[in-house]
């Protein structure tokens, strides 16, 4: 494959940007986007001069010059839309959270492991440069052995508020939405906790408004992670060990991010340089998909399904503990 041909299927905000850094991918053309209506894809194909303009994601699964789609629907539709790309024989990249819980993501991969087809989560984060940078310091051991993980990422939504974030039935509330980044970055630097702890303070609709999570190492460490819809918080991110601390100043999931390396905290600052491109910072999964679909891979070597599998469970753990119930967890 001389270029990658890319479709996105839906037409929203983080479409438009995953669409606007594609164009920072050099292998990949954008030719289709599928939308809910003709009028939706017409304004989304006109926008990024798009050939193949459909009213349906049926239509779009189906279109034989699409090497490979990116899902960027609420997250109740990822496991639906994917099945149906997969079906089709489309590779997938699907936004985060992958599903609504473990259950639609086993049945996700599975589908992809028996059509042979690549599919991977998008989380974008584990390809940001200041994220493998952060994670290349602390396996170098300039952290020593990590005792404590501090992570808050809060906002107060403009009036109105998105539906999606609120509604139980398109997966609603802040941990689904915001704080899964602090459970993948704590559990990038913990691995997957021993012990649990969480609690919600709920909205009007049921759905977490605030919730904070509490992970407990055999070893000692502990990770607090805080997520809310009532207050505006850095969004920052403190990881510190025996021989030092990092903090990822606001936002810490997102390549504008600063690393400040404390090697002997307070008095010692540094600024970590890392290089940084133009974009949003979707181009960085956009190119490890496009090497994927080259090397033949079904899945990805660095966003692993047991990767998501834990990722998903762990949340689906987590909304146990703190009372957090989607009609999905019932089927």
């Amino acid at each position: 494959m001389k270029t990658i041909r890319w479709g996105i299927l839906g037409a929203g905000r983080i479409a438009r940007k995953f669409a606007s850094d594609l164009k920072l991918v050099e292998d990949a053309e954008l030719v289709a986007i599928g939308s809910r209506s003709q009028q939706s894809a017409d304004d989304f194909g006109n926008e990024f001069n798009i050939l193949h303009r459909h009213s349906s994601y049926e239509a779009l699964a189906s279109n034989p010059e699409v090497d490979v789609i990116y899902i960027a629907t609420p997250h109740n539709l990822h496991c639906e839309n994917t099945l149906l790309c997969l079906d089709h024989g489309k590779a997938v990249l699907c936004e985060k959270p992958f599903a609504m819980n473990a259950r639609e993501a086993r049945k996700m991969i599975d589908k992809a492991r028996s059509k042979g087809v690549f599919m991977m989560e998008a989380l974008w984060t584990k390809f940001h440069p200041h994220y493998l940078k952060t994670i290349s310091m602390i396996k170098e051991g300039l952290l020593g052995d990590i005792s404590s993980v501090l992570i808050n990422f809060g906002f107060k939504p403009a009036s109105p508020a998105p539906a999606r974030l609120f509604d139980p039935a398109l997966g609603g509330g802040t941990v689904m939405d915001i704080g899964i980044y602090n459970v993948f970055m704590a559990m990038s630097v913990l691995g997957k906790p021993d012990v649990i702890e969480a609690s919600m303070t709920p909205a009007a609709t049921g759905v977490d408004e605030q919730c904070a999570i509490l992970f407990k190492y055999s070893n000692g460490a502990m990770a607090q992670l805080f997520s809310t819809f009532s207050a505006n918080l850095p969004t920052e991110a403190d990881i510190a060990g025996t021989n030092g601390r990092i903090r990822l100043t606001s936002r810490f999931y997102e390549p504008s991010a600063t690393i400040e390396y404390y090697p002997k905290y307070p008095d010692s600052k540094q600024i970590i340089p890392v290089a940084k491109e133009q974009g949003f910072g979707y181009q960085y999964e956009a190119r490890h998909v496009n090497d994927c679909l080259r090397r033949g891979q079904t899945e990805s070597d660095v966003m692993t399904f047991d990767d998501t599998l834990l990722l998903m469970e762990t949340l689906d753990n987590i909304r146990k503990i703190a009372g957090i119930r989607y009609d999905a967890d019932q089927n």
